[in-house]
């Protein structure tokens, strides 16, 4: 096993301004278990080059740094440290792929606050992997423009392997006639194919003010557009997403689809099959996603491909530079991949089989297809990368997720069932101390995943593994309102039919009491939405959890579609959260008098999905009630808290808090 840690010592970094810096000796980790289980992904992002000889990989350091590697593939091989990006003016490294065997092109990510508001800025730049010639990529952006537009684009197409371009989207200014004067409009984005070595473009598409994305067919033709409708007046986007397509042989946009992103209603395009002329993507089938793939052919023919009758089939599988369609995916108790291509149905099960059973995903593939990237993972394996040569059978690890915990017996996950109050059985994932088969005497936790459309799913949980290394039974469960079960399941979502949500919540905490754990050391942490059932929890049933824990909560629902006039997505939230009784009632930090536990918060500072607004209300409201309360921030950090110092920080504090 090649050791990153290895890897960052005596090096020289190209910063993404180009200049020479040295490169720190790795502090000693910490062996404290805040320390291990709070540090960041050791990787961040691996990718291969198209002849298979090199590999590129993004390591997580301290204080948001985030370097990009190049090493070979051959054994024994070092490697070179190329960029590096500390989270400042210039952001912070995202991703990275090969445009060539010589060239990559990365993502850059940076936040700041604009007077009171939270922005994200991204860009597209190109650098040798030899380091050098480092380029900006993405189009110049005016910050100052009322119509500002901070995508950087992304890149569409990486099929070309040969002349060192990319088929890309970028942003511009489009210029409108009206009369005898030439009027700026909005930005647009457009289609562009971009030389990555000199930073000349050619224009594919033609920006259109209400583009949000495109898609091609993984052989350098865009076929997908989508748009998103901006009404100026009020200042707000649609919750309709609109599709078209063009012709196999060219010529103009047709309609194709549109999706409802609140209802997820419609078909949603996700990757263009070449090969049949066909769209894939996802639609509903008797009140669950599956996947449809519809002609681009103007008939609107759609084929199923897949459903299952008990949960959605969210994801498509793909391989390879062409972005080749090889399965789908979904998760049931486990994630289940399911094979089309049969060759690649036999090698992943292969190479599950050699590696004790655990799932496997291809995470990149030379362009001929010779070699392949793989990560294998499990609920007590937090994941590793590997080589895999098909003719040599030739399986070698290379890099670990996270070496923090690479000595840490982690605890196995358990997928279990629990009665709500209704009867109804709910399900959710329970992981005991290491060596414990039941919760009989121990303190536990109700850990109520984010979203509230979203999951959660068996595998490897760094906070759960945290709190059950620290002596702790812990129930995460996939209440009524999470996603990924059909709509009978999801009800109104999370915020309108909070009562059902955050009953089921509650109801995990007694199914955890009538399994013998502490009912005076029972206590609740949650993230996001999860955060915000954690706060309801206590307004629903005052005297069960005897601590709450909240980490970037949603806590006023009317406060909550206020901000959402700010960034354009009122008529969304309003419709996401709707009206009514629930909106006061189903918002903790307007019913403080109900809340009993004492509560920990805590949130970042460069929050986007959630402001830190919600919590400052939160612990206001508290206050004054008399209540008991404190709330951490974190300056510069964004939603999921990433830097490793904060996460650690988080957890001591949590540890302190929590009975035990």
């Amino acid at each position: 096993m090649v050791s990153h840690k290895f890897f960052a010592r005596g090096l020289s970094v190209l910063a993404l301004q180009a200049s020479l810096v040295a490169v720190p000796a790795a502090q000693a980790q910490d062996n404290d278990l805040a320390a291990r289980f709070g540090a960041l992904e050791s990787i961040l992002d691996v990718s291969l080059s198209p002849d298979g000889q090199h590999l590129a990989f993004i390591g997580q350091g301290t204080k948001q740094k985030r370097q990009l590697f190049i090493v070979d593939t051959t054994e024994g091989a070092q490697p070179r440290l190329i960029l590096s990006s500390d989270g400042g003016a210039a952001g912070s490294l995202s991703w990275c792929g090969w445009v060539t065997n010589a060239r990559l092109a990365c993502q850059t990510f940076a936040r700041d606050n604009i007077a009171g508001d939270v922005l994200a800025a991204t860009n597209i730049i190109a650098v040798d992997a030899a380091g050098g010639n480092l380029r900006v990529l993405s189009n110049r952006r005016s910050a100052r423009s009322l119509y500002a537009d901070f995508r950087g684009g992304s890149v569409i197409d990486w099929s070309s392997t040969d002349n060192g371009s990319l088929l890309m989207t970028r942003s511009y200014v489009p210029e409108v006639s009206t009369g005898t004067h030439l009027a700026k409009k909005a930005e647009g984005l457009g289609v562009d194919r971009v030389d990555s070595v000199d930073g000349t473009a050619r224009r594919v598409e033609a920006a259109n003010r209400d583009a949000i994305h495109y898609l091609s067919d993984g052989h350098g033709n865009v076929r997908i557009m989508a748009t998103q409708g901006f009404t100026s007046s009020v200042g707000q986007f649609d919750p309709v997403i609109r599709y078209s397509f063009r012709p196999k042989d060219g010529g103009s946009w047709q309609y194709l689809s549109q999706r409802d992103i609140v209802t997820d209603e419609g078909f949603l395009p996700a990757a263009v099959d070449a090969a049949t002329n066909r769209v894939y993507g996802f639609q509903k089938i008797d009140g669950r996603q599956a996947v449809v793939a519809m002609a681009l052919d103007g008939s609107g023919t759609t084929t199923t491909i897949y459903k299952h009758p008990e949960v959605d089939v969210d994801d498509i599988v793909r391989v390879g530079r062409n972005g080749r369609i090889v399965g789908v995916s979904y998760a049931t108790d486990q994630r289940t991949a399911v094979m089309t291509d049969p060759a690649i149905a036999k090698m992943t099960n292969a190479l599950s089989r050699a590696l004790g059973g655990k799932p496997v995903v291809i995470v990149d593939a030379s362009a001929d297809e010779s070699r392949y990237i793989v990560r294998a993972e499990s609920d007590t394996d937090p994941g590793a990368y590997y080589l895999y040569v098909p003719a040599a059978k030739e399986l070698r690890p290379l890099l670990l997720s996270r070496e923090q915990l690479a000595t840490v017996k982690l605890s196995p996950v358990k997928a279990i069932t629990y009665p709500a109050g209704d009867g109804t059985m709910v399900p959710g994932y329970l992981t005991l101390p290491p060596g414990r088969t039941d919760a009989k005497g121990l303190p536990a936790i109700v850990m109520p995943h984010g979203g509230p459309s979203a999951r959660d799913e068996w595998g490897f949980d760094w906070l759960a593994q945290y709190f059950a290394q620290s002596g702790y039974a812990v129930l995460q469960p996939n209440y009524r309102g999470s996603s990924g079960y059909g709509d009978q399941w999801y009800q109104n979502n999370g915020f309108q039919s909070w009562r059902i949500a955050v009953g089921d919540v509650t109801d995990a905490g007694r199914w955890l009491v009538r399994e013998g754990a502490d009912p005076a050391k029972l206590s609740i942490v949650g993230w996001s939405y999860g955060g915000y059932a954690a706060l309801q929890s206590g307004v629903l049933a005052p005297d069960l959890f005897k601590s709450i824990v909240a980490i970037a909560p949603v806590t006023d629902l009317a406060q909550l579609k206020d901000e959402a006039m700010r960034d354009g997505s009122a008529r969304i939230e309003g419709k996401f959260i709707g009206t009514g009784p629930h909106v006061r009632e189903g918002s903790p930090a307007q019913n403080v008098a109900a809340i009993r536990a004492p509560v920990l918060m805590f949130h970042g500072t460069l929050d986007q999905n959630v402001a830190i607004a919600q919590s400052r209300t939160m612990k206001r409201a508290l206050e004054g009630a008399g209540k008991r309360v404190e709330l951490v921030e974190y300056p510069d950090l964004a939603h999921s808290l990433e830097a490793s110092e904060a996460r650690t920080d988080m957890l001591r504090k949590i540890a302190a808090f929590l009975p035990h």
